[in-house]
């Protein structure tokens, strides 16, 4: 049976990055059918809109898409895609995995955290900001809901039983921020008490920056709000080896994105030097949420066997080749596991 999904090639290296995902999904015989969509700069050139609305409709209609760096332009108004997004679509959960691969710049071996950041509320909303007419003063609202606060921590607990997790940790400051951050911690420990198979503990997030460094290996799954949650997944992401090697999935009740990270690295576009890495593993998170696990793990172990290899890696994992000579080492891969 097959399934259509929204694809979103985005900007610079995008079309590069999506085109050996692409392959690497059609190896695993996923039963996927792309309805290439376009968002971003090469929207806008083409289309005179950063987000059109067939772009829009196309993720409403399917349900999930697998989108490309985009690039938002700087100034004259433009309003952040990604931000656009999961308005758009209530994408409330944020979820980031970092998991150390061998043969990478990873900090640590044997990393595999899950940041689970609520995306939609918190000191990220554009309403409330002011700055004063002689520009001496500026403000700005943080706004937690209880509902936003349970909705986020109850997925961390599904998806951490789901997932066979152990330990969520709850990320806050509400030693300072009594209201904003004290709502969220209270919330978390009335929800935490319906999981008694799965251990709670709560954390200041400065506290938590230093224990990540110092011993991440006492954390497994970290839930926690808008900001905190940014911040720390790319904390995060810089023990395993940088945004090269972090996915991210934007999740709703309605729709999925799941996306690489990092940005559009113009500066390296078309010259096939772009690691498809991030890309490659919010796929593997993808088929996952599609109920294909096994053709997830096959795409995460390929990608592991390969970069420890080195065959035919992208120079930043220490190889000679390029975006499409790794993509031929991983389709091999895919296809000797089937």
């Amino acid at each position: 049976m097959s399934k259509t999904i929204a694809v979103i090639p985005g900007d610079g290296i995008g079309p590069e990055i999506m085109d050996a995902t692409i392959r690497c999904l059609d190896a695993l015989d996923c039963g996927l059918v792309y309805d290439y969509v376009e968002a971003g700069m090469v929207a806008l050139d083409k289309l005179g809109d950063l987000l059109p609305e067939a772009t829009v409709d196309a993720i409403a209609k399917h349900k999930v898409a697998l989108k490309g760096p985009l690039t938002t332009p700087i100034g004259g108004g433009f309003t952040s895609i990604n931000v656009t997004l999961r308005r758009k679509f209530d994408l409330y959960a944020n979820v980031r995995p970092a998991i150390s691969f061998p043969g990478t710049k990873a900090r640590y071996e044997n990393i595999d955290i899950i940041t689970v950041r609520e995306n939609t509320e918190g000191a990220y909303l554009a309403e409330g900001q002011t700055l004063s007419e002689d520009g001496q003063v500026a403000q700005s609202i943080i706004r937690n809901t209880r509902k936003g606060s349970e909705r986020i921590v109850r997925y961390a607990f599904e998806m951490a039983r789901s997932k066979g997790r152990k330990k969520i940790t709850a990320v806050h400051k509400a030693n300072i921020m009594k209201t904003s951050s004290g709502l969220f911690l209270n919330v978390a420990r009335e929800v935490a008490k319906e999981y008694a198979d799965i251990e709670f503990n709560e954390m200041i997030v400065d506290n938590t920056c230093m224990q990540l460094v110092m011993n991440p290996y006492q954390f497994d799954v970290i839930v926690t709000t808008n900001l905190f949650g940014d911040i720390l997944s790319d904390l995060c992401a810089g023990l395993v080896g940088g945004l090269g090697l972090a996915p991210g999935a934007n999740i709703g009740a309605e729709a999925a994105i799941f996306e690489a990270v990092h940005g559009s690295a113009p500066d390296i576009a078309g010259q096939k030097k772009a690691n498809p890495c991030a890309l490659l593993l919010a796929a593997a998170d993808m088929l996952d949420h599609l109920d294909m696990v096994a053709k997830g793990t096959r795409l995460r172990n390929a990608i592991r066997e390969t970069i420890d290899a080195r065959d035919r890696v992208t120079p930043d994992l220490g190889g000679k080749g390029t975006t499409d000579t790794f993509a031929d080492a991983l389709v091999e891969r895919i296809r000797a596991s089937a």
